[in-house]
């Protein structure tokens, strides 16, 4: 359930993703041992898919996208 930036890593030919996926953001649906299998959403012409690619771990990074969420939940409930 975590968010992930797809970065491709060139170094690294093996479950590269595709160049559309490089810098998109997605959610992990599914975690093997070299892998992570991510839901991306695409857009093709005026629809929105919601796309399972699995990626390889060396072209994935853990997303900063919702830490301001996350703080803001933590403050708010040290208010109450």
């Amino acid at each position: 359930g975590d968010y992930v930036d797809i970065k491709t890593d060139s170094a690294v030919h093996k479950g590269m993703p595709h160049r559309y996926y490089h810098g998109r953001t997605g959610k992990v649906f599914n975690v093997t041992q070299h892998a992570v299998g991510v839901i991306v959403n695409k857009r093709v012409k005026h629809r929105i898919f919601a796309k399972r690619i699995h990626v390889r771990v060396e072209h994935v990074a853990k997303s900063g996208c919702q830490s301001y969420h996350l703080q803001r939940v933590k403050e708010n409930d040290e208010k109450r």
